[in-house]
């Protein structure tokens, strides 16, 4: 009998280290991707390519993602599962917007997980959206699962059905759409040349701002508001 078996919670041990293997070869390929992508370039960067510089096999890096980008982008489907995360653990008695509004803000100030979108060179990767579509629809698709989960907490603190009523599909819509666009406006900005530049103050208060404007703008829409008569079941 191996001395794990032997020992009591040898197998949750086995489990620990596994478990700790895996999140570091993902992390591996996750770096070989932005690394490669930003050396290179995304055309001449290839999946073998990055499997060989993270010291795997092609067939492993096909059990951790789906292609170069979505590797590339596995910064962006971490953080949206924190910023979710987050969500969850809001007040119920917190307005679903504000709630998601400060869910991000924890995200941005939590200094024990800091967000992965301020690592070195994820900035880069964001700029690069643009013009690689193909790199910009692994983007979508991860961006919109993380919304669609977003979507289900806040119809559960809501507690409505999100497929019949449409307030958190709005809510989430809105809010998501304020971060997605303050990201997209800091990664255009300059990378700080050294490792003082705080890039994480920068994009909190980028977020901040962003967020103040959409709060306006809906002040701004509510005088406005007309109401319209029913409609009838003949039209």
């Amino acid at each position: 009998m191996d001395a794990e078996e032997s020992e009591p919670g040898g197998g949750e041990a086995v489990a620990d280290r596994r478990l700790l293997k895996a999140l570091r070869t993902r992390e591996a390929l996750a770096t070989a991707a932005v690394d490669l992508i930003l050396e290179r370039g995304l055309a001449a960067t290839t999946v073998e390519a990055v499997a060989e510089r993270a010291d795997v096999t092609r067939r492993t890096f096909s059990r951790y993602f789906t292609g170069k980008e979505d590797a590339a982008l596995g910064f962006v489907r971490d953080d949206g599962e924190r910023i979710n995360a987050l969500l969850r653990a809001r007040p119920a008695g917190e307005p679903p917007l504000l709630a998601y509004r400060r869910a991000v803000r924890a995200w941005l100030a939590d200094r024990d997980t800091p967000a992965r979108h301020l690592r070195p060179r994820m900035r880069r990767i964001i700029g690069l959206l643009n013009g690689e579509p193909t790199l910009f629809a692994a983007y979508e698709r991860i961006r919109v699962d993380a919304q669609e989960e977003s979507i289900r907490i806040i119809a559960g603190r809501l507690g409505t059905d999100d497929l019949r009523d449409l307030r958190p599909a709005v809510v989430v819509e809105a809010a998501a759409g304020v971060l997605t666009a303050a990201l997209r406006a800091w990664a255009r900005g300059p990378e700080p040349q050294d490792h003082d530049g705080d890039t994480g103050a920068d994009l909190a208060d980028l977020v901040e701002r962003a967020y103040d404007a959409l709060s306006r703008e809906a002040a701004s829409a509510a005088p406005h508001r007309t109401t319209e008569p029913p409609r009838t079941t003949d039209e």
